[in-house]
């Protein structure tokens, strides 16, 4: 591939501020893209973007909290303004939960996993077909999980939102696509980020191996593998693919 077939390209990220949020604005800017960064977390963003610029890119923080739909609203607005066409939308966004057993998660944890992982996709996808409609096309890249696809013992919640993901991808790339507006999925397994380094540091010895050992490559994925993957669903080489998930689990659901 290219590297510059997203040159010029404004690609708008949402929890773009650690982890594969941050590793796909790195590797987008790198190969030409503008990036708009969107994030709770004010200072990692303002390093990242502070990084991307200083290495010659071109990058610009909002802050966003998904679950709002005011706040989404305002994000669009503000990178619309700022660099008009906003031409791949990648929901990455997400919260997790600890390793629970569904009696034992409480009503709250699930709503709030609700609230980010599904109505925060769906705030952006609407905002984004809005916007995408006026213009003649675009590319909403949603990340979803290989908790999405099958079965997920003791992270029901999360599972349930990543399931709701791949359902809004798939029944709105049949909607739009005479629109010149596709929706792909990627769900990834488990990567070295610190959302996957928080669940590890809650697990026992015999835990943290079973979860490493999950996958028949015997390791966790790394935020770049996913990005790479990200990254090329941003190019035009991905434009005859619409409606599909992109699984990255080394193995795991073969």
């Amino acid at each position: 591939m290219s590297d510059n077939s997203v040159v010029g390209k404004h690609i708008l990220i949402t929890g773009g501020a650690s982890g594969i949020g941050a590793e796909s604005a790195l590797l987008l800017s790198k190969r030409g893209a503008s990036v708009t960064i969107a994030d709770v977390n004010e200072v990692d963003g303002a390093i990242l973007v502070q990084r991307i610029n200083d290495e010659g890119g071109q990058a610009r923080f909002c802050k966003v909290d998904v679950s709002v739909s005011q706040s989404v609203e305002m994000l669009f607005k503000s990178a619309i303004d700022e660099l008009g066409n906003i031409d791949v939308l990648i929901n990455n966004a997400g919260i997790d939960h600890d390793p629970k057993f569904m009696l034992e998660i409480d009503d709250a944890t699930f709503h709030k996993n609700i609230a980010v992982n599904v109505n925060g996709v769906w705030y952006c996808m609407k905002q984004a077909l809005a916007h995408m409609l006026e213009n003649g096309g675009g590319h909403v890249i949603n990340i979803s999980s290989v908790a999405g696809i099958r079965a997920a013992p003791t992270l029901s919640a999360y599972s349930a939102a990543k399931h709701a993901v791949v359902g809004l991808t798939k029944s709105a790339a049949v909607e739009y696509a005479r629109y010149n507006i596709r929706f792909n999925a990627v769900c990834p397994s488990f990567v070295r980020t610190p959302m996957v380094e928080n669940v590890l540091s809650k697990l026992d010895e015999r835990g943290k191996k079973a979860l490493i050992n999950a996958n028949p490559m015997k390791r966790l994925g790394e935020p770049q593998e996913i990005a790479g993957a990200i990254a090329w669903l941003c190019t035009p080489e991905s434009s005859f693919m619409t409606g599909h998930t992109v699984v990255l689990d080394g193995g795991m659901t073969a």
